[in-house]
């Protein structure tokens, strides 16, 4: 296990973490949360053995094998599978030491190796590292194209693809979908939920959060406070918390009005029953854990557009592309105020290209396509963050949308963005990719746009950003278009979405969940089909059957255990349920609260040992019919 006992970590004379203590078991999966430059990838560091701590230990087993995301990848020539491949250093050199072996004819050491390759995975080892690869957005032609080749997410991508590959007993994390589209997205946490060793994650992604991990730490105040059940749990408690502690609360009250205003509207002319049902309980949610919320730093909203024309945009039989090639065809789309978009589909399908065209940077190559006089757009793309002014500070950014406005309207409205005292004065340059977003969205709600197209806008905002952007986003009046893989975002500020795919620009009849099936179905059917045996077909069945014999013990303890766990966690939920309640801690409760306790310990280890059960079951059955593979 991890175990931190009383440990001080500092970077430079910044203290990030102030005697903390926590503990992380062995297959536990745990998200680390917490504001930008608290001090999590300084965390991710000291796991890796590159920090060490001031006072107190931190203690990790030291054969376990640790394996993160590099943040660099060389513009080398090797096959994108090839350089995947090489991560695994350990495999490598094994093949290395064969090819030397090998030279010197060295029998005894060849065999020796042959049996040390099986172990590591080696004829596996491209097959692996393609699925993976594939389930990552990269096509089959992709895989040979060389690493130079390929842009710096791409390049992201294939760093996250070698961490994927590699055997692991500790996997960190650090924002891995912030370079990944949503179909990407929904791959990684299907694997994250297959992987059976220790996972630390750092995202900002709540929906991702929510479904690769069990347990939240959060870092407060210096502080490491730990947090069972994932990210959604996480705000329920800490919203309780917020009211037994009588948090200014006075602030919130705009927004849930706002809110209370908004579901009631969207209520009203919803035309989608399952899709605004949907929206509504994102809503109602959020409305909900505001007090989670209460003291971020980030307080700002749009401001009434000055012209609200109708339609804002029309499209017509648009044909769209880039020189000879099209990519997409007779698109017709209409915006008006209150449209709310979010635009769905898999990597390369156009979504971003229609975005383009919308904010003016790609013209069509044929249709009509009318904006009206006094569409004013707000556009926000990744490119835009390099178009700042990396010597002008982010004050002289908003003074120079507006020179009638005083420095202290300025410096109290870029509070609302984060941007406090000379960090408002200092220039751009050295700001991190959060800030310089921040940066850029300051600029397009200043400019009070009636058209926003907003282009993956969540990739470097933390949590509390992204709450505030959310709520923003809640009472713009204007039309809105999102691309984002942050699908708790797009679940709650989207009234319809439609898919880009094929070529076309379809509405999608559903929500998100509908989308995420029709994402899993595509993957699934997208996989080579297996060749058609040349045995006889009753000698095969023959065998299949005796195989299904074999396996049936082993059948029946995979669904025992099934049941128990199903029938434990049910009542495990019920159990954290009632301790979710605050009263549960009075001192009259006393009893009851150790009760419930020693039931919810009891419970976790009835899962843990069902769980062994049904692995070790489940290893029988695959061993069975991988045995009977290689025989025939």
């Amino acid at each position: 296990m991890i175990k931190l006992s009383d440990m001080t970590l500092m970077r430079g004379s910044k203290v990030l973490l102030d005697e903390v203590s926590a503990q992380i078991n062995p297959g536990q999966k745990v998200a680390l949360i917490g504001a930008n430059g608290c001090g999590k990838s300084s965390l991710f560091a000291l796991l890796r053995n590159e920090l060490s701590v001031e006072t107190g230990n931190c203690e990790l087993p030291s054969q376990w094998r640790i394996v993160s995301v590099a943040q660099e990848t060389p513009a080398t020539e090797r096959r994108a599978i090839d350089y995947v491949i090489d991560g695994d250093t350990h495999l490598r050199k094994l093949q290395a030491n064969l090819i030397s072996a090998e030279a010197r004819h060295d029998g005894d050491e060849i065999g020796r190796l042959h049996g040390l390759l099986e172990q590591a995975g080696a004829y596996t080892a491209e097959a692996r590292a393609a699925t993976i690869l594939a389930g990552l957005g990269f096509s089959q032609q992709q895989l040979v194209h060389p690493v130079s080749a390929f842009s710096g997410g791409w390049r992201m991508r294939l760093n996250l693809a070698q961490a994927l590959l590699c055997p692991s007993d500790l996997l960190l994390l650090d924002e891995p979908t912030n370079h990944l589209d949503l179909d990407a997205v929904i791959w990684l946490e299907k694997w994250l939920q297959r992987y059976e060793g220790t996972l630390i994650l750092i995202s900002h992604d709540k929906a991702f959060i929510d479904s690769a991990v069990g347990c939240i730490i959060s870092v407060e105040h210096k502080k490491l406070i730990a947090y069972t059940g994932n990210y959604s749990s996480y705000e329920k408690q800490r919203a309780e918390r917020a009211r037994l502690q009588t948090i200014e609360f006075e602030k919130q009250q705009a927004k849930r009005a706002h809110l209370e205003s908004f579901i009631n509207r969207f209520k009203a002319k919803a035309s989608k029953a399952k899709q605004a049902q949907s929206r509504i309980k994102q809503l109602q949610k959020m409305e909900d854990l505001l007090p989670a919320h209460a003291q971020s730093q980030f307080n700002f909203s749009f401001a009434d557009p000055t012209a609200l024309p109708n339609p804002l945009v029309q499209m017509n039989d648009i044909k769209l592309g880039y020189g000879d090639i099209t990519i997409l065809n007779k698109v017709k789309l209409n915006l008006v105020p209150g449209s709310r978009i979010g635009l769905l589909g898999r990597n390369g399908q156009g979504k971003s290209t229609l975005i383009k065209m919308l904010a003016g940077e790609l013209q069509p190559k044929q249709g009509v396509f009318t904006t009206a006089q006094g569409l004013n757009v707000g556009y926000f793309a990744q490119h835009q963050l390099e178009t700042l002014d990396a010597k002008a500070s982010a004050l002289l950014h908003i003074q120079r949308l507006d020179e009638t406005a005083t420095e202290q309207a300025m410096r109290d409205y870029l509070g609302g963005f984060g941007f406090h005292g000379d960090e408002a004065t200092s220039p751009v340059a050295p700001m991190s990719g959060g800030e310089k977003a921040r940066l850029v969205l300051a600029m397009i709600v200043y400019q009070k746009p009636n058209l926003l197209l907003l282009d993956e806008p969540t990739n470097h905002l933390d949590l509390e950003m992204r709450h505030a952007l959310n709520i923003a986003l809640q009472v713009f009046e204007g039309a809105m278009v999102l691309v984002s893989h942050d699908r708790f975002l797009l679940g709650s500020v989207c009234e319809s979405f439609y898919l880009v795919n094929g070529g076309e620009v379809n509405p999608f009849d559903g929500d998100l969940e509908d989308y995420k099936s029709w994402i899993l179905s595509q993957q699934k059917e997208s996989q080579p089909a297996e060749a058609e045996p040349k045995a006889d077909r009753k000698a095969e069945k023959r065998k299949q059957a005796e195989l299904r014999q074999q396996a049936a013990p082993f059948k029946k303890v995979l669904d025992k255990q099934e049941l128990q766990m199903a029938m434990a966690s049910d009542k495990l939920a019920n159990i954290e349920h009632q301790l979710s309640d605050p009263e549960m801690y009075d001192d009259k409760n006393k009893a009851k609260l150790m009760k419930l306790l020693a039931e919810q310990t009891e419970l976790k280890q009835q899962i843990e040992e069902s769980e062994m059960l049904w692995l070790e079951a489940q290893e029988k059955i695959e061993s069975i019919f991988k045995l009977a593979a290689k025989e025939g």
